[in-house]
């Protein structure tokens, strides 16, 4: 699968993350292909931080882990989705999803 993958001039790919059973979308994070193996392997999810510019599991200090049960590719291979069992909350702000906003239209 990683040979069908189209990652971005700083060799990233964009990684949509949805809980696998209430299919909410939870976050947006970014992944090398350091990052995509070490998901596979582990079945946990990791990404690449831009801002530190290393590789992080997600829930490492907070516990709040994702457990990766599937990964599909878009059509185009320049996007990734983690369908995970979300263990807490997704956003560092405390928030289930990082999608709690609202822009007013």
């Amino acid at each position: 699968m990683l040979d069908q993958v189209k990652f971005d001039s700083d060799g990233l790919v964009p990684v949509v993350t949805q809980d696998a059973k209430t299919k909410e979308v939870l976050m947006l994070a970014y992944a090398n292909r350091e990052a995509i193996e070490k998901t596979i392997k582990t079945g946990y999810a990791h990404y690449w931080s831009r801002s530190r510019r290393k590789l992080w599991m997600k829930g490492e200090s907070s516990g709040n882990v994702q457990r990766v049960v599937e990964v599909k590719i878009d059509c185009d291979g320049d996007a990734l989705l983690y369908l995970v069992d979300q263990v807490g909350n997704a956003c560092h702000t405390g928030n289930r999803t990082c999608f709690f906003r609202r822009l007013e239209l």
